[in-house]
């Protein structure tokens, strides 16, 4: 685990500060699972164009667990999380409260944020099959559901059942077709696993390359910092090994994954995180923060980066309730323990 503190004073408000002495700043206080170079472009232009500082301790893990100690002396206004079920196990355990905004109900749509208002998406990423491009011919696989067809015998990496990644998904599908239907499914999948689930996403597409396998499951951002990382040029070869499958188009369409924010329970800084929460769904940030992580933007109509239009352009999202998806997760991990998927 990582952590680290920050403090964001834009130029203006720290000459406001030195001229009036005893004046102190407005302030956001901000735990983030996001890493830095995520977010300090647009907290950037947030300082810039509000004079509010922006505080920031980032870590890799262990945020949710540090609110809960802190209780009501928590300096916290807002929490940036990477993944869902973050989010989700913020809310479960008490630690945030609702927002009710008119900005943030335009900006961000009914099912990538809480119906009460506990958290709220700010960027998605896609749930892709990756397919080699030597040996899987273009539209031979279209949806998750073939994922379980026999002729892939062998043919399928993936990482561990256990991930939120793959228990998103999953629960997904246990919303869309039941739970028997679904582990059917699994068990299928299970059949057609080339080897035992491990690593992550990245490492499902070398093996891809390598030739251990023809088919991955994997967040559609992953693509995006392979195909630019000119640091690991294995990386980009391991990208080019590949087509990206976005399953479904003809059905309910991609499974989606957000990075989100909640507003902290006992925030002392409540309406200036509650400003912040709505710039961060705003048209400029949107792309900033998006663009960064090759994700897509939460917003409706907000343009998205050269890369994701180059590689991906437009398709057709699941628009499945996250909320409905979370209610299934315990369902799903029991499926994987009942299947034997990790083993």
């Amino acid at each position: 685990m990582f952590t680290r503190f920050f403090c964001r004073v834009s130029a203006a408000a720290l000459a406001l500060g030195v001229a009036a002495g005893s004046v102190a700043a407005e302030q956001v206080n901000i735990y983030s699972y996001r890493q830095p170079f995520l977010i300090e472009p647009v907290l950037d232009k947030f300082t810039e164009e509000t004079g509010i500082e922006t505080r920031v301790v980032y870590a890799s893990k262990g945020l949710n667990e540090r609110l809960q100690r802190e209780g009501r002396n928590s300096p916290a206004d807002l929490v940036l999380t990477s993944n869902t079920s973050n989010l989700m196990e913020l809310v479960d355990k008490g630690l945030t409260q609702p927002v009710d905004s008119a900005v943030l109900e335009e900006n961000i749509p009914a099912q990538f944020r809480d119906p009460e208002g506990h958290w709220f998406g700010l960027t998605t990423r896609a749930r892709l099959i990756y397919a080699s491009r030597e040996r899987v011919e273009p539209g031979e696989i279209t949806s998750y559901e073939e994922l379980a067809d026999p002729k892939w015998k062998g043919r399928i990496c993936t990482r561990s059942g256990k991930h939120p990644y793959s228990l998103s998904l999953i629960a997904s599908m246990i919303a869309h077709h039941g739970e028997e239907k679904t582990k059917e499914w699994l068990e299928g999948v299970k059949a057609n696993l080339a080897r035992k689930p491990q690593g992550n996403d990245r490492a499902q597409v070398k093996a891809i390359s390598e030739g251990v396998c023809d088919l991955s499951l994997g967040n559609s951002y992953y693509f995006g910092k392979m195909i630019t990382n000119t640091e690991q040029p294995e990386q980009v070869d391991w990208a080019k090994s590949v087509n990206l499958v976005f399953p479904n188009q003809d059905g309910r369409g991609t499974h989606m994954f957000i990075s989100g924010a909640a507003l902290a329970k006992h925030a002392p800084n409540r309406e200036n995180a509650v400003r912040l929460l709505e710039f961060l769904s705003g048209e400029q940030a949107q792309y900033l923060y998006a663009e960064k992580n090759f994700e897509f933007p939460v917003r409706p109509g907000t343009a998205r980066s050269d890369l994701i239009e180059e590689y991906m352009g437009e398709f057709k999202e699941d628009d499945l309730s996250l909320t409905e998806i979370a209610a299934h997760v315990p369902a799903a991990s029991r499926l994987v323990d009942e299947v034997g998927f990790d083993f």
